[in-house]
């Protein structure tokens, strides 16, 4: 038991460039995460939706139907997929730095509709979390020296 353990929470470099196991499998899960509740509510509203799209409508619908399929190459290849994780990062931590924190330190988020928008962009906490930085910053530093 205490040998899976360390196993699990070990650097993998054969497998995984170093990776912690434990990484790659809450990777795997967050990914899985995106494709199925992400990907059933994108894309039910875009087979479904009659009528012709407005213009800003479509483009947020079609950004999250291509992030949930690309969330399901992330289940299979995790440490390839990341990219699209600091995209996450990004996107979601500026949103919440420039529309919901305002609000918030002013007292008027409660009841906005960027409420309901902050209660699903803040859980982005546990995507900072997960990632594997020393793998992300080995990787896609501007510094790093090639191999």
């Amino acid at each position: 038991m205490l040998a899976a353990l360390k196993k699990l929470f070990a650097s993998d470099p054969e497998h995984y460039d170093g990776v912690r196991r434990i990484n790659i499998y809450l990777l795997r899960v967050l990914y899985a995460l995106m494709f199925f509740m992400l990907g059933q509510t994108v894309w039910q509203e875009i087979l479904s939706h009659e009528g012709a799209w407005k213009p800003q409508e479509a483009m947020v619908w079609s950004v999250w139907a291509a992030f949930s399929a690309l969330a399901g190459i992330g289940i299979l290849h995790p440490l390839r997929m990341l990219p699209i994780l600091l995209l996450e990062i990004a996107y979601k931590g500026m949103w919440l730095v420039l529309v919901a924190y305002p609000l918030w330190s002013e007292g008027r988020l409660a009841g906005s509709p960027a409420e309901g928008m902050t209660a699903v962009f803040f859980p982005v906490i546990l995507v900072v979390l997960i990632l594997p930085w020393g793998h992300v910053f080995r990787r896609y530093s501007p510094f790093r020296r090639e191999r």
